[in-house]
């Protein structure tokens, strides 16, 4: 995913909530987020691992060749690179995500688009169908998570398919697009729902959070 999000990219954003806003009782709340974690420690374990492993195969070679290292150098080396591997990801922070599994990364981001889910107050709606909108561009993940409102009505496959097509478009550097095209099937299926009804009031910020 690319970040490319301009002052235009949000207002066109911000547009489309309100537009899908304007036919349900729900609410829709976008977050786009360049990380969910800064992971020097996560990757400092796993690049830690691979030296350890490295080391070992190593010493077998060697063994094998039959090539005699006295054992405090062979420990130094070991040292030394482990100690460089870590001065890299802490002088290059952007590369600290490459030795990191996706597994992890993806655990990273949901809790992040957790995290956000509640601070925004999203789960505080009257009727419970604040919708959160996810997007954590370095672990290439996108999540839609529902109150238990309108999570109760949709099923699982039907989110499914908006996030594939959300990330779909921003890895092809169409983040704006990805964004507003699901806003407009969230507004669709909130409208379809929970219409708007007379006295509805809007109770989250019609904008695209950026962090």
């Amino acid at each position: 995913m690319r970040h490319g999000m301009t002052p235009d990219d949000h207002q066109r954003i911000a547009a489309t909530i309100r537009a899908a806003e304007a036919k349900t009782s729900g609410e829709i709340f976008c977050v786009v987020a360049r990380r969910s974690d800064g992971y020097f420690y996560p990757a400092a374990f796993f690049v830690a691992l691979f030296t350890m492993a490295a080391a070992l195969i190593a010493a077998f070679v060697l063994e094998y060749l039959w090539i005699s290292v006295r054992l405090p150098i062979f420990v130094s080396a070991v040292v030394s690179a482990l100690a460089t591997a870590w001065l890299l990801l802490l002088l290059l922070p952007q590369a600290r995500i490459l030795f990191v599994p996706h597994r992890h990364r993806h655990r990273r981001a949901h809790e992040n688009a957790m995290r956000q889910f509640l601070a925004r107050n999203i789960h505080l709606t009257s009727a419970r169908t604040g919708v959160l909108i996810f997007a954590s561009l370095a672990e290439h993940y996108a999540v839609v998570i529902a109150d238990s409102g309108i999570n109760a009505k949709v099923p699982q496959e039907t989110w499914n398919e908006i996030v594939g097509d959300l990330v779909r478009k921003a890895g092809e550097g169409r983040l704006p697009e990805g964004l507003g095209a699901a806003v407009d099937k969230v507004g669709g299926l909130l409208s379809l729902h929970f219409p708007r009804g007379a006295g509805d009031v809007n109770e989250l910020d019609d904008h695209v959070v950026e962090i």
